[in-house]
């Protein structure tokens, strides 16, 4: 198959298609890594709503994608910012989404994230705030049996004036988690609003108030999720954990080095760079799983270039990415997204995707694919 791509000057460069998908093999999670797949949510194309209010999702796609991600053994961060949350995805329609999967996939291994979102970040006047917003997010996904991820606050950033603010809250909302909990300390290249997390503008001081919270409260917490886009934070944190506690890497840029991991340990996963991956993450966990590290490398390091690409700055789009590759393999008709996010990259960033996607055996079916790019291209005049 042959396909003419414009390149980053507008000239079309013909593109022999490779076409061969990596195998689906399910991930047997009786492993010692943890593997989740942060997923997206499919939009309803059809809606009347003005994509900058409520959410209008196609709730039938968006829980077949994750039967899909179940099917090959990984486990679902639900309610995530790869699912738009913040940038499309409210607090009612991300309660409804955790509702849903837990009804539907009441087996699978899902934890759900519980933030407060809810709270714009410019109406938050003190801690007190924060801190009944976290409340009301964790105790309505407790009442649906769901385990949480604690998402980092917006209002808390603005609010708080030093790391016992951050320590206080946190302390107080995880002693009301009813089990342990997946905290999140997601970096400002994902969300510029947390800049200064944990009361520090450097890493250190930001990783000593992290540490202290865990430590404080280590019956509380299950890991935690670093997303920093820096393998050696990850790295220096993950030795200092207690005992017990998970490193989830959330590192979208060195994933398959941090999996892998050294001799004094390994990170586990949680990973919105596994929604596009998802075949060739389970493949490799099958290979790590059966001790053949070499290939568990040789099947994710050459993923590392796409995700670097759906991951470049501003970061924070990386979700038209995303949903650009769950187009492309069919498991949504359309590419269209909450808040118009489809158009929030330009036209060199989806071609290029389309080329690694197909040079690492991500598209599934190849045939569809570059049909599906076709069209885009002539939406593009091209």
């Amino acid at each position: 198959m042959k396909i003419d791509l414009p390149d980053h000057e507008g000239r079309r460069v013909p593109y022999e298609v490779i076409g061969k998908p990596v195998g689906a093999v399910p991930f047997d999670r009786n492993f010692n890594r943890v593997v989740f797949s942060a997923a997206h949510v499919v939009a309803d194309p059809f809606t009347a709503s003005d994509p900058s209010g409520p959410a209008a999702i196609d709730w039938d796609a968006t829980m077949a994608f994750r039967r899909h991600l179940v099917s090959l053994g990984l486990g679902i961060a639900e309610a995530m910012d790869t699912a738009q949350r913040g940038m499309g995805l409210d607090w009612p329609g991300a309660l409804e989404l955790i509702r849903r999967t837990r009804s539907e996939m009441p087996d699978a291994l899902v934890f759900n994230g519980a933030g407060t979102d809810h709270l714009h970040a410019g109406d938050a006047r003190s801690l007190d705030d924060v801190r009944r917003a976290y409340f009301e997010q964790v105790d309505a996904v407790q009442k649906l049996g769901g385990r949480i991820i604690l998402m980092a606050s917006r209002a808390l950033a603005r609010v708080a004036t030093s790391p016992d603010d951050y320590a206080k809250v946190y302390r107080e909302v995880l002693e009301g988690c009813d089990r342990p909990v997946i905290l999140h300390w997601l970096g400002e290249m994902f969300d510029p609003a947390l800049a200064g997390y944990w009361g520090s503008g450097s890493f250190e001081g930001a990783l000593e108030t992290a540490l202290s919270v865990i430590k404080g409260s280590k019956a509380k917490v299950d890991g935690i999720k670093i997303s920093l886009l820096d393998k050696d934070k990850e790295i220096a944190m993950r030795r200092r954990l207690p005992a017990g506690v998970r490193m989830y890497t959330g590192d979208d840029f060195n994933y398959p080095e941090l999996i892998a991991g050294d001799d004094q340990g390994h990170s586990h996963a949680l990973l919105g760079i596994f929604d596009p991956l998802a075949p060739a993450a389970a493949y490799a966990m099958s290979q790590l799983a059966a001790g053949d590290t070499a290939g568990f490398r040789a099947t994710l390091d050459p993923t590392v270039p796409l995700a670097r690409l759906i991951f470049k700055a501003p970061t924070q789009y990386y979700k038209t990415g995303v949903v650009f590759l769950a187009w492309l393999n069919g498991f949504q008709e359309h590419f269209v997204m909450l808040n118009g996010a489809q158009a929030m990259r330009p036209l060199p960033y989806f071609t290029e995707t389309f080329r690694l996607a197909d040079g690492c055996g991500l598209l599934r079916d190849p045939d569809l694919a570059t049909h599906r790019m076709k069209a885009l291209l002539a939406l593009y005049g091209a």
